[in-house]
């Protein structure tokens, strides 16, 4: 099984690209809100930290988004609570799909939480400023400062683009995705053809 890692900036685009490679996806976002709705204990550690902010379950997101906005640390420990459940899902995850040949691993803090490794094939999403505004502007939860103390956590952009094996240029246009989804399918394809002839 060959683990595809996607990264890049919030909101470039990543889930889109994920979905279009075809592949299972384990997506970060989607387990969070299915930890929240459903993981009692991740419910009683958040309220016991924050009792002012988490009171009912499942856990409401605008609870969560005020919380992050009350102080700087808030982020960080949300993470240290909600990450460890959302690697035990990805590693059912990957379980599940043993038998895949490829695999996609949408996450946004994949490099920034060494979850990738070196066997892994790293994809950066590159996408404009002005496209991902426009793309984020349209998300209803979207909290230009949430987005902000989210943006603090990652790695600078170019550090990322630096540790990826390919670049993905996402223009927002379906075709011109479609067109690169190919190209590297084809790439990895090739791989794995080379690696079982050998």
């Amino acid at each position: 099984m060959i683990k595809i890692g996607l990264t890049g900036d919030i909101g470039s685009g990543k889930s889109f690209i994920a979905r279009e490679f075809r592949f299972p996806v384990f997506n970060a976002d989607k387990e969070v809100k299915i930890i929240y709705k459903k993981n009692r204990n991740c419910f009683k550690k958040l309220k016991k930290k924050f009792p002012k902010y988490i009171y009912s379950f499942p856990i409401n997101k605008k609870e969560i988004s005020k919380l992050i906005l009350s102080n700087n640390n808030s982020l960080k420990i949300i993470e240290r609570i909600v990450h460890p459940i959302v690697r035990i899902g990805m590693n059912k995850f990957l379980k599940n799909n043993k038998n895949k040949k490829f695999v996609i691993l949408d996450i946004p803090l994949l490099i920034e939480n060494k979850i990738n490794n070196k066997k892994d094939v790293i994809i950066f999403i590159e996408a404009k400023k002005k496209d991902i505004l426009k793309h984020l502007k349209k998300r209803t939860n979207y909290n230009e400062k949430i987005f902000k103390k989210l943006k603090k956590l990652q790695l600078p952009l170019e550090l990322k683009k630096k540790k990826s094996n390919y670049v993905i240029k996402n223009d927002f246009k379906k075709i011109n995705v479609k067109k690169s989804v190919k190209l590297i399918k084809n790439k990895l394809l090739k791989i794995i053809n080379e690696r079982n002839s050998t």
